[in-house]
């Protein structure tokens, strides 16, 4: 990590805002896995939709051209879709539940929106403790004709298959800022999104600040426009971001305490770096003072 500037004398240090509402991704940002592949794979057809998906997120392909065909070849029944709640929860990003439950302690809003399917992402944002109506993902519909439909014990949605899915925002490329400025409504203060992908990317125009997440995937376009960006398997530093480094001390006398010392220690290693010049100084200021006062 290049040295930490060291403010002029007489200059004042720079204060680090914190953001009252923070957007996550869920695929890769929150769980290390994308929800799309394991539903891919249970069909066969793992390698073609990895491929298919991967160009979506790098924007070499929009994610309008993508979705349907992905669903099409798959035709998941209810039951494997379903089924990915659990691997969300056996997946999580490396300290993600930690950050969201300190998030929610500190009373910052979270927010997910993916462009993965609703009821899983559902599930396991409510699972990590964001409310329901702070989740926005894409909903499917079921033919309910098929399979053993007519037989009331089946009930699992075991042979139920996908018909179709609700077009919207998060099924294109640049649908995520509309989502953003949807659940921002009138509400005051700054915001942060989080995310892997290059529709998470697009969506920085709706934010006061855009954050990639390099911990799963590191996506080429992500790196070299974010500006910032999280190197580490572990979520954590985002932390220093949203709270700012004074803030985030809030942390030491709270069960989190051990998590603000992590974020701490993956900052002071390098795991953010920034393409802006100004935030970066910004931030490293700010980073510097807690640093000597706590030294």
């Amino acid at each position: 990590m290049p040295a930490i500037p060291t403010p002029h004398k007489r200059e004042k240090i720079m204060r680090w805002p914190h953001y009252d509402h923070v957007f996550f991704d869920c695929d890769s940002t929150l769980s290390t896995i994308e929800g799309i592949d394991i539903l891919a794979e249970s069909a066969g057809k793992k390698q073609a939709i990895e491929e298919l998906t991967k160009a979506a997120m790098e924007g070499q392909l929009g994610l309008e051209d993508v979705y349907a065909k992905r669903l099409a070849a798959i035709t998941p029944t209810q039951a494997q879709i379903r089924e990915i709640r659990q691997a969300y929860k056996r997946n999580p990003v490396e300290d993600a539940p930690e950050v969201v439950t300190a998030l929610m302690r500190l009373g910052y809003n979270v927010y997910i929106i993916s462009g993965g399917l609703y009821e899983p992402v559902a599930e396991f944002g409510v699972h990590l403790g964001v409310p329901r109506e702070r989740i926005r993902a894409v909903k499917v519909e079921y033919d309910q004709l098929s399979g053993r439909w007519w037989d009331p014990a089946n009930d699992s949605g075991r042979d139920v298959k996908y018909m179709t899915f609700d077009e919207g925002p998060l099924t294109i490329s640049d649908g995520k800022a509309q989502i953003v400025q949807e659940l921002l409504g009138d509400q005051k203060g700054r915001s942060l999104l989080v995310g892997d992908g290059s529709s998470d990317l697009r969506a920085s125009r709706a934010v006061d600040l855009f954050v990639g997440f390099g911990g799963v995937e590191t996506r080429k376009p992500v790196l070299e426009n974010a500006p910032a960006f999280i190197h580490s398997t572990s979520i954590s530093p985002l932390l220093a971001l949203i709270c700012g480094p004074a803030g985030l001390q809030k942390l030491a006398d709270t069960p989190h305490a051990d998590l603000m010392r992590k974020a701490f220690a993956h900052v002071a290693k390098g795991a953010l770096t920034f393409t802006d010049e100004r935030i970066s100084k910004k931030f490293n200021a700010a980073f510097e003072a807690v640093s000597a006062r706590t030294s």
